[in-house]
């Protein structure tokens, strides 16, 4: 049975991120090419490509998903759809996300405060959630994946 690495979905060249780009990061397929890959990008099946983008924002001492322009609040949309994400995929060996994503970042996503100034950075919020379930993992992002 091969391992299985949950990515970035934008990384493996998927079009899905707001500006309905991508980030191929090609030295992520060759070096988990043992690997079962399974994509992950939880804002493309909730608000399509391209889309309005999303910020973190400390709000009340919480951290909220707000969209940039609209400034509407998806937090709990995204939170269903990754948790959906989770109880599909409740097996995994290591885990690779984008760096300073809203959703993905681990540890580099820049947290606002309601005036869109960056207070400090921390992880997006599927970030937090996979720290909560895969507890046993390392989380990784493009930049420093090669040490599982």
């Amino acid at each position: 049975m091969r391992k299985k690495v949950i990515i970035s979905a934008c990384l493996l060249g998927e079009y899905c991120r707001y500006d309905g780009k991508t980030k191929k990061y090609a030295e992520l397929l060759e070096y988990f090419k043992e690997y079962e890959i399974i994509p992950f990008c939880p804002e493309a099946p909730l608000f399509g490509t391209p889309r309005e983008r999303i910020n973190v924002m400390l709000i009340d001492g919480e951290k909220r998903i707000i969209t940039d322009e609209t400034n509407k609040d998806v937090t709990q949309l995204l939170k269903d759809e990754i948790l959906s994400f989770i109880e599909k995929n409740q097996e995994a060996d290591a885990i690779v996300l984008k760096s300073k994503s809203p959703s993905c970042g681990y540890k580099t996503t820049p947290i606002l405060d309601p005036k869109k100034e960056i207070l400090k950075y921390e992880n997006g919020i599927a970030a937090d959630l996979f720290q909560s379930h895969y507890k046993a993992l390392k989380i990784k992002d493009e930049l420093n994946f090669s040490d599982f």
